[in-house]
């Protein structure tokens, strides 16, 4: 056996240390291959030709900078140009929404003089134009310019100041508002009156007098100022109405804001509430009418409890065709919805309280009431645009003493499209809800369709609710009788 084998075992001290300081030759080998394969760092550091390159970004990650470099200057979500400087233009008067009302355009009329043409045009004709027109249109027509004016001469003035033709003079004059912030047109006089209440307006009851201007037919029946019945006792004059619509229009120094008409009121054992509201340039109405009833009303108890002895008109608010129709049967259809309390007397009544007791139950008369498919959906008026919605609802009775206080109460809702605000006439919604005769035909389930009176009013106002109940005619039969039908009492 050589010395160098592995089963050779020497002896001694020295031999011990010798083998114990020999180097591996593992590690020979693992230093060998190091030194082999891995560069010299400092040799390599001496130039800067030799720095290795950086890999190559990740495919993602290269798309993204690529993708950021061509959008910086646009809208990710649009892929529009984000141009500051077309921003700051777009924001100024030349770029302007030609729809919005309140807009001050200022757009450059490039159009040559059209004085000229009408001047060629003989008086003969313009006489002949002006035959097919109204007095009130005959009289614009005349005060558009001076050739105009020349044309037809005087003989459009005269003809609007002709008794006759006193509805077309304040057709005619209501077209100059914009020019009188501080006076108001009275359709009695057809003329403008100085404003003596400018910026205090308040709207008060029927019976308190409440002048806006001083005018000369204030007091005169045959020449009454244009109004609408509220409820019992309380009106909306045509003149509020003009102030509302005028600040709406023209700015708050031609009017009062619609908030400033929101009335409460108890009268005659019922609470009302008003609220007003403007969309899209008309303006909206509603009124709650609130009282208690008892159950079990006789038809005779009914009556008492909903119409008013001094002009048999409903206490609460009503269009002017309220007579043709089911509401008021829609009404009483809902009271007779109370419930009764038991009749605990005699042998039933025992029967009763026994079967009661037997079920640990107690019966509640103030409990909900629901009501019938008669009475509970939404009515409309099909020749005024108002809406109706009766409710029976349990509520709070803060004046009674007893230990019960929580009653049955009667709740009517009337939502009312008032119109423009441009006179009693020009507004079909006004004239057609106070039954004049410039609201004949008008069909609001034509005017109005889908849209409904209530829905519109209620989603401006976040802290309503609107039951979702379908809204039916309230004259399906298309009746129209008036006072002389016996239905409606």
């Amino acid at each position: 056996m050589s010395a160098e084998s592995p089963g050779e075992r020497r002896g001694g001290f020295r031999a011990f240390f010798a083998s114990a300081l020999r180097p591996k030759k593992s590690r020979q080998v693992l230093r060998k291959g190091f030194s082999a394969s891995t560069p010299n760092l400092r040799e390599g550091l001496q130039s800067k030709n030799d720095i290795p390159e950086m890999p190559s970004l990740a495919p993602l990650q290269a798309h993204r900078l690529k993708y950021r470099e061509e959008n910086l200057q646009k809208d990710t979500q649009l892929g529009e140009t984000r141009d500051h400087t077309a921003m700051l233009h777009a924001i100024g008067v030349g770029d302007l929404d030609p729809s919005d009302p309140n807009a001050q355009l200022t757009e450059v009329d490039n159009r040559p003089p059209g004085e000229p043409m009408i001047a060629s045009i003989t008086w003969n004709l313009w006489a002949k134009v002006a035959e097919y027109l109204n007095p009130a249109e005959r009289a614009s027509l005349a005060f558009s310019s001076k050739t105009l004016f020349t044309r037809l001469g005087p003989e459009p003035w005269k003809t609007l100041n002709l008794p006759e033709n006193h509805n077309y003079k304040g057709d005619f004059l209501i077209s100059q508002d914009k020019l009188l912030p501080h006076h108001l047109l009275c359709f009695p006089c057809g003329k403008y009156h100085r404003r003596i209440q400018e910026g205090r307006e308040k709207l008060q009851p029927a019976d308190v007098v409440n002048p806006l201007f001083v005018c000369p037919n204030a007091r005169n029946s045959a020449r009454p100022a244009p109004r609408h019945r509220i409820t019992h006792g309380r009106v909306l004059y045509f003149t509020f109405y003009q102030l509302v619509m005028r600040a709406y229009r023209f700015g708050p120094q031609y009017g009062i804001s619609p908030d400033s008409l929101s009335r409460r009121w108890r009268r005659d054992g019922w609470s009302h509430q008003t609220r007003y509201h403007i969309h899209q340039g008309h303006l909206l109405m509603r009124v709650v009418s609130t009282c208690f009833a008892d159950p079990g009303l006789s038809v005779s108890q009914q009556r008492m409890l909903l119409y008013s002895r001094d002009d048999y008109w409903p206490y609460f608010s009503a269009c002017a065709h309220w007579r043709d129709g089911e509401l008021m049967n829609v009404c009483k259809c809902a009271l007779s919805h109370i419930p009764s309390p038991r009749d605990t007397g005699g042998l039933q009544g025992l029967e009763h309280r026994a079967k009661d007791i037997y079920h640990g139950r107690a019966h509640n008369p103030n409990a909900l009431t629901s009501l019938c498919g008669k009475c509970r959906p939404m009515r409309r008026c099909p020749e005024c645009p108002s809406e109706y919605l009766v409710e029976v609802k349990l509520t709070e009775d803060r004046n009674n003493a007893n230990t019960n206080m929580f009653r049955q109460a009667i709740v009517v809702t009337r939502w009312s499209d008032l119109g423009d605000g441009r006179s009693s006439r020009l507004s079909k919604e006004w004239a057609a809800i106070n039954g004049d005769e410039a609201g004949e035909g008008y069909d609001s389930f034509t005017m109005m369709g889908k849209r409904s009176i209530s829905g519109t009013f209620e989603s401006a106002f976040t802290d309503d609710t609107l039951p979702g109940q379908r809204i039916i005619s309230m004259n399906p039969k298309g009746k129209k009788l008036g006072e002389a039908g016996n239905n409606w009492y």
